[in-house]
């Protein structure tokens, strides 16, 4: 077998799991942070489930563009609580949504906050007020039946929408199920007890990373059957990676569209993301030219990346560990004080990488994971996210 690239999926399957160092790379919390959000209604199992989901909603709702000025609000005296909105050539009111309700009072300048202190007969005043007050203009409705006739969302004209099952068929195509039929599927768990990774667990609610509300989807999907040897650690056992890729959408304008790719050793348990490399994103804002530039840009880079051979990966790993840029401690200095280290760091990123393999920095791969390992240690994300930049950049030029 090529000693730089295990290619066996069965490795890590039956044998129960492998052997990772976790404390090399990357630490990132972004999948650990949906996954401690998200309530049970907007876990789902497989990804068959989450588009039926997402493409039900879909065909459900109606698109139109209206007249601000036309909007007519209705506030029932006898329910403080009940607002309704009633569009230009629409036979029934439509009952805002909490997120479009937001959007609504943003469009006439109105602090949605206030405005939900509100009994409903005063708020619906003061929104009246602003939609006939205020320069008219067009807005672009989003309409569901969903037991009920529901507003999900008032964005511009201009609002390029991707739908939210749009972005899942396009993870199907590579995905299938999301369950483990092809290739990709929701992650195992890090055993921290023994370092040992094992890519087979239950899909429950607790373990899924396949997400949905009636504001976003957020999908992750890792390829942790097929390890990839990148190298040796400092015990002579390999080091393990396998990729991965999360991606998010808002058809309502709650955030941008946006798809990460990357290389990474483990998973724990509550989702977190251990021993990141490499780590690539491309987001998409809903503009005018949005669904285009899905069509054309971010869904073909994640069938780039799915079917991409790990050889470019794995030889930009070797080249920055084989290549030696310092060999005392003034070369070490200098390499560092050169590219914008503080001097505090500096001597931290020294003295990291000689508490963890038990000698200082040599490669340009030494200096990346001690850079790495002093990036999760700063409290202040952009101070973190400056140096683990600085690592990347010197990986790549390495490459």
């Amino acid at each position: 077998m090529n000693n730089s690239v295990i290619a066996d999926s069965s490795a890590g399957g039956e044998r129960g799991g492998y052997k990772v160092d976790a404390s090399r790379g990357e630490r990132i919390g972004r999948v650990s942070s949906e996954w401690f959000n998200r309530p049970a209604d907007e876990r789902y199992l497989s990804l068959s489930e989450l588009m039926a989901s997402v493409q039900g909603r879909s065909e459900r709702s109606q698109t139109r563009t209206v007249e601000s000025a036309a909007i007519r609000i209705e506030a029932g005296r006898d329910d403080a609580e009940r607002l309704a909105l009633v569009l230009p050539g629409a036979d029934r009111p439509v009952a805002p949504t909490h997120w479009s309700f937001g959007q609504l009072a943003g469009i006439v300048g109105a602090p949605a906050t206030y405005l939900r202190q509100l009994p409903a007969p005063l708020a619906g005043i003061n929104l009246q007020y602003g939609l006939t007050a205020h320069r008219a203009e067009q807005v672009k409705t989003l309409v569901v039946e969903n037991g009920r006739v529901e507003l999900r969302a008032v964005t511009g004209p201009d609002y390029g929408r991707i739908y939210d099952h749009e972005l899942v068929a396009a993870v199907q195509k590579i995905a299938g199920n999301g369950t483990g039929d092809t290739r990709w599927k929701i992650p195992g768990v890090l055993d921290w007890s023994t370092g040992i990774y094992n890519p087979r667990v239950d899909i429950t609610s607790d373990t899924t990373t396949l997400y949905a509300s009636d504001r976003d989807v957020f999908l992750f999907l890792v390829d942790d059957l097929n390890p990839i040897e990148a190298g040796r650690l400092p015990d002579g056992s390999p080091d393990l990676y396998f990729r991965g890729f999360y991606c998010w959408n808002s058809e309502v304008g709650a955030k941008t569209l946006g798809i990460a790719s990357f290389y990474l050793r483990a998973v724990c348990q509550n989702r977190n993301l251990w021993g990141v490399e490499d780590f690539e994103e491309i987001t998409i804002r809903h503009s005018k030219y949005a669904a285009s530039r899905f069509a054309h840009q971010a869904a073909p880079a994640l069938t780039r990346f799915a079917n991409s051979s790990p050889m470019p990966f794995v030889n930009g790993i070797r080249a920055a560990r084989e290549k030696i840029v310092a060999r005392s401690d003034e070369d070490r200095m200098e390499f560092l004080r050169k590219r914008g280290f503080s001097k505090a760091d500096t001597a931290k990123i020294i003295e990291t990488v000689l508490a963890e393999e038990g000698r200082k920095p040599a490669s340009v791969f030494d200096f990346v994971q001690g850079i790495t390992a002093v990036a999760r240690d700063k409290p202040q994300q952009d101070a973190r996210l400056e140096l683990e930049g600085k690592a990347k950049k010197l990986l790549d030029r390495a490459a």
